[in-house]
């Protein structure tokens, strides 16, 4: 088996165009729909081959990981409990279940990989930061161990890490469902935003429960959310929306503060302001050729939060 010495890729974020619940599963998840777009602005990872080894075969502790994790940010105090740590055991596990069956060959002992994360994007914002920087880690360890898994089978362990990983391991914007797992890439056409990024946000697992939540929205054909883009785009149409937006306004006053400053320029834009996933960051698109506009318009009427003019992954 031949390894790669090192590997660097970028982390992308992601935002929610839209983002329903159609229904409670029998296991105490959610059935969800939504189109996720990707964003040209993320974290970077570097993974570099270490000369350290680490044995697949025996439990995994502190004292035998498939990784070290270093950031310019404070990671997890217990490194278990990383989403990059999560991802790297998760594909060993798999790994070792194949081996089990006599359908590929692990060996006795891989390198550790030393891996540095970058990080840009906000932590519980609602941008899938740490899916993404799980999703990175099982594409870099994938190719650096030459395991050469292909993408569904990467999905198929993503999605035992957290269920907006697949969506990172895709690589392209797409329409969710199930959890998050089902997948139907789509193609949309470029698009520029403004990202406000509070710093307070709410329990992922409060939200859920509130009692206010919608639950009960109905369940939109694959070929119905395709053939309504314009309904969720720049407008957002009364068909479509964020369920979780009313109800974290309510619990964060920051959330929602940063929401009416993006109203205020949608009659510049004429696009609609909304929130992305289940965290604290809002959206507006804005036209490319209103990008200087918006920045000056800032300059003089400055945001409550962190501004960021990104745009989508694939221009």
């Amino acid at each position: 088996m031949t390894f790669l010495p090192q590997l660097s890729l970028f982390s992308p974020a992601k935002i929610n165009l839209f983002l329903h619940i159609t229904g409670k599963r029998p296991d105490g998840y959610h059935n969800l729909q939504t189109v996720f777009r990707l964003l040209n602005w993320g974290d970077t990872l570097q993974f570099s081959v270490s000369d350290k080894q680490f044995d697949p075969h025996a439990s995994f502790d502190s004292h035998n990981l498939p990784i070290t994790l270093s950031s310019n940010v404070d990671v997890t105090a217990n490194l278990m409990d990383n989403l990059v740590t999560k991802a790297a055991i998760a594909l060993i596990v798999y790994l070792k279940s194949q081996a089990q069956r006599s359908a590929i060959q692990l060996t006795d002992s891989l390198p550790v990989i030393d891996i540095n994360l970058d990080k840009v994007l906000p932590t519980g914002a609602g941008l899938g930061g740490g899916s993404s920087n799980a999703a990175t880690t099982l594409l870099a360890l994938n190719q650096l161990w030459g395991f050469k898994l292909d993408q569904q089978t990467l999905i198929e362990i993503g999605s035992v890490v957290g269920a907006d990983v697949p969506i990172f391991i895709l690589g392209t914007d797409a329409i969710a469902e199930g959890i998050g797992e089902r997948l139907t890439p789509i193609s949309l056409p470029k698009q520029y935003y403004l990202l406000l990024n509070p710093e307070a946000h709410a329990s992922t697992q409060a939200l859920f429960a509130h009692p206010q939540l919608r639950r009960d929205l109905p369940v939109m054909s694959v070929s119905d959310i395709e053939n309504n883009a314009e309904g969720y785009l720049e407008r957002l149409y009364p068909s479509f929306g964020n369920v979780f937006e009313p109800v974290v306004t309510e619990v964060v006053p920051e959330v929602k503060q940063a929401l009416l400053y993006l109203k205020q320029l949608e009659s510049m834009t004429h696009s609609n302001a909304r929130m992305t996933g289940t965290g604290s960051s809002v959206f507006l698109p804005i036209p490319e050729a209103m990008t200087s506009q918006i920045q000056t318009h800032m300059v003089n009427n400055p945001p409550p939060c962190q501004a960021v003019i990104t745009h989508s992954l694939t221009l």
